[in-house]
């Protein structure tokens, strides 16, 4: 993990009240004043009930762990809570298990391939899904190892496990265990949403976490959701084997990306052979034999759809609902997400809230950036903001996607006047020597600053190549800095500036120039 890699060591920060030592009972029972090595600590402020920290992380996800060693790091005492899988979302049922499947549906669908190549195999290839799982749990559990012996190992750090719950706006209770602290930074994620569908309790379904328990191929899997999550989960069943049909209400896929990528998308996932049904409204369930029978209506195709299997992916919701929230007097917004300002402090002075439960970003990376942003503010006196991130994700279908910043739907809103550039995979002779040219790549600039507004890259390499346009954006650096940059032939990238020396002025819907 990226936090494993940082020093530990940070030098306190003046504006921070000193922090306190462990209870009464774990310094031996003494209820005299107790020198600390950030001065003296009042008895009044122990209890023999109560254990005292410093600090208290609720959650060990993406965010959590890093904050703990930086705190901890600096001189003070930290608890950390985990309800039950150290990691989080991402080392346990996202990021981690998803993308080591996500590889071996590539290798099974390289190996069909194969003639494509030159490679001949007369031999019949199969894939055996509990060898599958059994490689993703490996992977899995050496994350989650590491992540609990790390926090176990971390001087200054406490571990404790169970169901973290405020009592008030600095009293945490786990379990029979009661802690306090002036500092409680929240880190709980979050979890599928399971809409209320007609019959849809009577009928068995998957999520994206309890797909992670499946070692059998499913015989048609029927996906509820064309976003990122079932994208994935739907080319990778069907690289294994799997008949799979995607239902979707909206009127195309990805359906926060631009129209074209969204096109783009569909087209891919249609010739591997995956059925697509878009428009559906009133989507229902129910059982016929061994069938689950999806009801639909769409504008086209038929009113039911029979599969083995359903997976749900319609979206998340925050585990913010069993925390104590209104006790402690923390405002959650109507979905449930802690409303938190531009530094990720919450409505009470003394909490924070990082990570999905916060509504601020649903992404790994977005998480440790929100430990990086609070962990500055407190111990750097370094001002970082929310605000500061650039939008920037990949969809890790095959090709995949990597974004940065604007889609080009977002800057004809704006009402800017902006160049675009476009260029086919099938013009990069990289994506054309791996034979996966698949997809396009398109740019957005700013005719007048020249600074880039935004980009996607979908095709080979396109979630690694997209980091060349999202570091100029940081630097707000004119678009000419990669244009005139020498980049390494053959690869993805050194078509980037080629196709910013192709910029045309971005037309309206009516087509004029803007």
């Amino acid at each position: 993990m990226r936090a494993q890699d940082l020093a530990a060591a940070v030098a306190p920060h003046a504006p921070l009240d000193p922090p306190r030592s462990a209870d009464a009972t774990e310094n031996g029972g003494h209820d005299s004043n107790k020198p600390t090595p950030w001065g003296i600590q009042p008895a009044e402020q122990r209890s023999s009930m109560t254990k005292t920290y410093d600090a208290i992380i609720i959650g060990t996800g993406q965010a959590g762990p890093f904050l703990a060693q930086r705190l901890a790091g600096a001189g003070m005492k930290v608890a950390i809570i985990e309800r039950k899988l150290f990691g989080g979302t991402c080392v346990n049922t996202g990021c981690t298990p998803t993308k080591t499947m996500v590889a071996s549906a590539y290798a099974a669908h390289m190996v069909r391939r194969a003639a494509d190549f030159g490679v001949v195999d007369n031999g019949p290839s199969s894939v055996d899904m509990k060898l599958v799982k059994s490689r993703k749990d490996a992977i899995v559990g050496q994350s989650r190892t590491g992540v609990e012996s790390w926090l176990r190992g971390m001087t200054n750090c406490t571990v404790y496990q169970g169901n973290g719950r405020f009592e008030s706006s600095k009293e945490v209770s786990v379990g029979s265990e009661r802690l306090t602290a002036n500092r409680i930074f929240i880190n709980v994620g979050g979890r599928a949403v399971v809409p209320k569908m007609p019959g849809i309790e009577e009928v068995p379904y998957l999520t994206n976490s309890s797909i992670m328990d499946v070692d059998f191929l499913p015989r048609h899997l029927v996906i509820i959701g064309g976003g990122y999550i079932g994208l994935e989960f739907a080319q990778m069943y069907r690289r294994f084997g799997s008949e799979v049909t995607i239902i979707e209400t909206a009127s195309h896929l990805a359906q926060h990306e631009d129209e074209d990528v969204s096109t783009a998308i569909r087209g891919i996932l249609e010739q591997e052979g995956i059925n697509v049904r878009l428009n559906a409204t009133c989507i229902g369930f129910s059982r016929r034999g061994e069938e689950i029978l999806a009801h639909v209506d769409c504008v086209s195709g038929d009113p039911e759809v029979s599969g083995s299997h359903v997976l749900l992916a319609v979206g998340r919701r925050p585990n913010t609902d069993d925390l104590g929230l209104t006790e402690a007097g923390v405002a959650v917004d109507k979905r449930g997400y802690i409303v938190v300002d531009d530094q990720l402090r919450s409505s009470v002075p003394g909490i924070w809230a990082l990570g999905d439960c916060n509504g601020k970003g649903a992404f790994t990376h977005t998480a440790f950036n929100d430990a990086e942003i609070v962990a500055a503010n407190l111990l750097d006196n370094d001002p970082r903001k929310v605000s500061d991130r650039i939008t920037a994700y990949a969809l890790y279908i095959d090709p995949p996607l990597g974004r940065a910043g604007l889609t080009e739907a977002e800057v004809r809103k704006s009402g800017r006047h902006a160049l675009i550039g476009r260029r086919p995979m099938t013009k990069v002779r990289r994506a054309v020597e791996k034979g996966e040219a698949q997809g396009f790549m398109k740019i957005i600039v700013d005719a007048q600053t020249h600074q880039i507004l935004g980009a996607a890259i979908l095709g080979t390499g396109g979630d690694e190549a997209i980091h060349s346009i999202l570091d100029v954006m940081y630097a707000r650096a004119p678009y000419t800095l990669i244009q005139r940059a020498v980049h390494i032939h053959p690869t993805v990238s050194e078509l980037i500036p080629t196709m910013l020396g192709q910029l045309q002025p971005l037309a309206d819907t009516a087509g004029a120039p803007r």
